[in-house]
């Protein structure tokens, strides 16, 4: 079963901190959580207070980090199947999602395939002319909005790159 990941964050340097993160399955399950208190409005790039802060909801989705770590871990152990998660940004979210998930030393769930499927590189792979028929709207940089269209656009463009093999 393919999941697919997405996260915001403080900003792009090695000081980010977790904003929100997203996982939607195949199979339509979704996960999506807002961290209320692992950072400050004073860490966050202009960009992200413009872009990401203002699509935040703490009343609907916020939790703290401890909640949000057994969430999920409550989240993924509905699945029996081996979970790949698949981003688009690897180099970012799965680190964030193992921070998440693998708190205090704990090891990631056994489901869980030890290295993400990075999707920018299977999107390489499809043919230019299938990505043209494709139409996408601008990122909206809100979590669980960019996962639910990394899982559509996968699910419609799988199929293109197995036939252009």
């Amino acid at each position: 079963m393919k999941i697919f990941l997405d996260c915001e964050f403080t900003q792009l340097n090695r000081y980010s901190k977790l904003i929100s993160l997203a996982l939607v399955s195949e199979s339509g399950d979704e996960f999506y959580v807002e961290l209320t208190d692992t950072y400050s409005d004073e860490e966050c790039s202009d960009f992200v207070i413009q872009n990401v802060l203002p699509q935040l909801d703490p009343l609907r989705y916020g939790q703290s980090l401890v909640e949000a770590r057994s969430s999920l871990r409550r989240f993924l152990s509905c699945f029996d199947e081996e979970l790949e998660v698949c981003s688009d940004a690897p180099h970012w979210d799965w680190e964030f999602f193992r921070y998440l998930v693998c708190a205090d030393h704990q090891p990631l769930p056994a489901q869980v395939v030890r290295q993400p499927t990075n999707l920018t590189s299977f999107f390489n792979q499809v043919n230019a002319e299938a990505l043209v028929q494709v139409e996408l709207s601008d990122t909206p940089h809100h979590a669980l909005l960019d996962a639910r269209m990394l899982a559509e656009l996968f699910k419609i463009l799988a199929p293109r790159l197995i036939l252009s093999l």
